[in-house]
């Protein structure tokens, strides 16, 4: 998709909002996010960059940063809510391609 997802973080933005869109870019969540989601990441994200910024910070405006990060799946207490639970990939011991030659080869009567 283009736009938002595929943007890296700018040389600008404070460090703790540069490692929160690169994790949010690699997190298994977004692979669910649609491009409305990608949209409002990158709104809390110039917010979250505003906020780190500013002299006089607001703990309600904190909250409302964090709760709006919660409904797009950020933190696992999001993701229990509405139960998802992300796993790491199991790793495969024989490829998908490797598995289909294997298939075919039995069809053909050529099994090792």
């Amino acid at each position: 998709m283009p736009g938002p997802r595929r943007s890296n973080a700018d040389r600008s933005w404070r460090p703790i909002a540069r490692r929160l869109w690169g994790s949010l870019k690699a997190s298994g969540q977004t692979d669910f996010y649609q491009a409305r989601d990608w949209v409002l990441a990158c709104s809390l994200r110039e917010d979250l960059f505003v906020y780190k910024k500013s002299g006089k910070r607001s703990s309600q405006m904190l909250q409302t940063i964090y709760s709006a990060f919660e409904r797009l799946l950020v933190a696992e207490g999001g993701r229990r809510r509405v139960r998802i639970e992300l796993h790491e990939p199991e790793p495969e011991e024989r490829s998908a391609a490797l598995l289909a030659i294997a298939d075919c080869k039995k069809d053909f009567g050529i099994a090792e």
